[in-house]
């Protein structure tokens, strides 16, 4: 009796997990999913823009007239942490650039915000204005210090399309 009964426990875990398993199978098949859907949602950068240059005391830049192929994917700012502006992007080849900018200690935030990266001696006109090019293992990076504030375009991103992201910048105060 005791032997037929464990076959019986066996039988039924095992029934039970068939029928698990075309219940799972049955919620996938009717459930949408698109494999092809970017996992990466653009945001709304409107409002924290428009909060940052309320609060900020530099003028805070955004850009203006990028292709529709940028995609926005974070933003923040933070009066707390020496007022830094942070707005991401995907360029239209993928990579990622970043608008960072601080009333912070230049050469701290920069490296932090770059990941690491180095100061070069070259230097970059773009718009009318010299930047300051970095070069990292991860990050490269344009860099321009105004009085107060410390302004950083980094990423993964080539140089002509940080150099891209640079041009489209707008700074204005609210």
């Amino acid at each position: 009796m005791a032997g037929m009964r464990g076959r019986q426990t066996v039988r039924d875990m095992v029934l039970s997990m068939a029928l698990i398993g075309a219940v799972v199978a049955g919620v996938y098949m009717f459930i949408p999913h698109d494999d092809k859907a970017d996992p990466i949602k653009a945001v709304d950068y409107r409002v924290e823009l428009l909060t940052a240059r309320r609060a900020a005391p530099y003028p805070v830049a955004a850009p203006e007239g990028l292709a529709k192929e940028w995609k926005p994917t974070s933003v923040s700012y933070s009066r707390a942490e020496d007022d830094a502006w942070h707005l991401g992007f995907l360029d239209p080849d993928g990579e990622y650039v970043a608008v960072e900018q601080s009333t912070a200690p230049p050469e701290k935030y920069i490296a932090k915000v770059s990941q690491e990266a180095r100061e070069t001696d070259k230097t970059q006109q773009v718009a009318g204005e010299t930047w300051k090019r970095w070069e990292g293992p991860k990050y490269d990076a344009l860099v321009r210090e105004d009085k107060g504030s410390t302004t950083v375009i980094t990423g993964t991103a080539s140089p002509e399309r940080l150099a891209e992201m640079v041009a489209a910048l707008e700074a204005r105060r609210k």
